[in-house]
């Protein structure tokens, strides 16, 4: 049979959207992929040389947030949610009231870079340094960069996972005035405009090939209990697990839908799609990496 592929990319303010759509493939077979914006990009680029090695085969591919992939996976719009976070039981107790079967699987690792503008002095903070300036209790730069200046604060929207990660890892309760962005793209253009702004984002949006990418942003080494301050992009410390801002990154499927991804799940697992994933930023999955329910 011959398949005719579209491919478009384009970022909406919601989430950034990529999709292979088949002109004569019955839709029902198009693996459909739905979540995290940490997850998207390398998700993109995973499913693009997949369908490039088969190309019978269709996916799409889709931003907004872990919550929002984990919504639509209990409301049948999606096959698999690519989340940042866990499932929380709120999250776990609907799915077994619709009685629907998922599969927790860890693909990945990634670790958040906190962000400052490459103009202001400062390379390192403790992690209470981070939970004084993201609750507000700090609100001026003098006391960390000697910068009579207020602090700026970017963040991600609440039905984040990276947001919910951030939040329980430091936690806190975030500041009433941190500016809730619709990405990670969003927070690291806004500071770059900025030069008293500070955020987090995947280490993967600003780093390719082991090294930072991204101009006009710094990304600060943090210190945890007095140890020595270790940046994210330090390969070598993240993947020893010394860096105090990492976390597995899930794919939850539908078990309806398993025999469908299964062929795509096994290309992630390859060399060729592990080597997709370090290129870009990211770090190989741990070796259990099925979870059970």
């Amino acid at each position: 049979m011959n398949i005719c592929l579209c491919l478009t990319r384009f970022f909406l303010a919601l989430s950034i959207l990529w999709s292979i759509a088949s002109c004569n493939v019955d839709k029902a077979q198009i693996l459909r992929i739905k979540g995290s914006d940490t997850e998207v990009n390398v998700t993109v680029l995973l499913a693009e040389a997949f369908v490039n090695k088969y190309p019978e085969k269709s996916i799409s591919v889709s931003g907004g947030g872990s919550g929002l992939g984990i919504a639509s996976l209990m409301n049948g719009l999606t096959d698999i949610a690519n989340s940042s976070r866990e499932m929380n039981a709120f999250e776990s107790s609907m799915l077994k009231q619709r009685q629907i079967e998922v599969l927790p699987v860890v693909f990945a690792q990634d670790a958040l870079a906190i962000l400052v503008n490459e103009q202001l002095d400062l390379e390192t903070l403790t992690v209470n340094d981070l939970r004084q300036i993201f609750s507000g209790h700090s609100k001026n730069w003098s006391r960390f960069a000697g910068l009579d200046k207020p602090i700026h604060l970017y963040g991600r929207q609440s039905n984040s996972g990276t947001h919910d990660y951030f939040k329980k890892r430091l936690d806190i309760e975030f500041s009433l005035h941190a500016r809730e962005m619709n990405g990670n793209s969003q927070i690291i253009e806004a500071i770059k405009s900025d030069p008293t702004g500070i955020g987090y984002v995947g280490v993967g949006y600003v780093m390719k090939d082991g090294v930072q990418n991204i101009k006009g942003v710094k990304v600060l080494s943090i210190s945890a209990r007095g140890e020595v301050p270790v940046s994210p992009l330090d390969l070598k410390a993240v993947d020893e697990g010394r860096y105090v801002f990492q976390r597995p990154l899930f794919e939850y499927i539908r078990m309806e839908a398993l025999e469908r991804a299964k062929p795509f799940l096994e290309f992630v697992k390859s060399p060729a799609g592990q080597a997709i994933i370090i290129a870009n930023g990211y770090f190989p999955a741990p070796s259990a990496s099925v979870h059970g329910n």
